[in-house]
Parts: structure tokens; C-alpha cells; sequence
């Protein structure tokens, strides 16, 4: 924010005009549970195989209302992944059907897993 701030002040008084920056905090920060998502890299390695899955994601921005289901309970946000396509909310987004057989083994697994079948 500072930062913002300094850069957005400096461009309007360059320019002879004023700035009113306000920040709104809307969404709480997505963090996952450690153990929950172990369960979950480790789901996620018996459907797809190891080598498919990317524990070591970069923290990124972006809002996540999960962020407030992890505040209330243990859990952990994952993507699925949909091979190669534009972003999520894109418009050249592509949703690759061959992915909803690995995520319904992958939620079907965990059930399973979590009820001890």
C-alpha cells in the first residue's frame, strides 16, 4: 500500500491533480492447513501420478472466498488443473472435459478416505 501510494501521489501531482486511494480488504487471505494438505497432495499423487502434481504452487493474488471456509475450518484450496487454456475468467477460458473424470476421482477418493471406506 505504501508503495501504491507513493507512485499514484507522484503520477497526479505530476500531472497537477489529486488522488483519493481508499483500500478495501473484502477478502481474508487463502491459506491451506498443513496436514489437510498433505491429504490432499497426497490424494491427489494416487489419481493422477506424482509426477502430475505441484505441491510448490507460488502464493499468488487474487480473491478466494474459500479464504473464509479455511478460516472457519482446517482445509486446503487445490486446483484441479485443466491442461492448456486461458485463464479461469477469461474469455478464451476452454474447459477441458477430460478433466472431470480426475476430479470426481479425486473428491470421490477423498470422501472415501475421510468416512474410512
Amino acid at each position: 500500500e505504501t508503495r501504491f501510494r507513493q507512485i499514484v501521489e507522484g503520477l497526479v501531482a505530476a500531472h497537477g491533480a489529486e488522488a483519493d486511494i481508499s483500500f478495501h480488504r473484502n477478502y481474508p487471505v487463502t491459506v491451506n492447513h498443513p496436514d489437510e494438505t498433505e491429504h490432499a497432495v497426497a490424494t491427489a499423487s494416487a489419481i493422477a501420478g506424482e509426477a502430475n502434481v505441484n505441491a510448490e504452487i507460488d502464493p499468488m493474488m487474487g480473491g478466494e472466498d474459500f479464504s473464509y471456509m479455511l478460516n472457519a475450518r482446517p482445509g486446503a484450496f487445490i486446483f484441479i488443473g485443466n491442461g492448456d487454456s486461458a485463464g479461469l475468467h477469461n474469455p478464451a477460458y476452454d474447459f477441458n472435459d477430460e478433466a472431470i473424470a480426475h476430479g470426481i476421482s479425486y473428491w470421490a477418493r477423498l470422501a472415501e478416505q475421510r468416512l474410512g471406506l
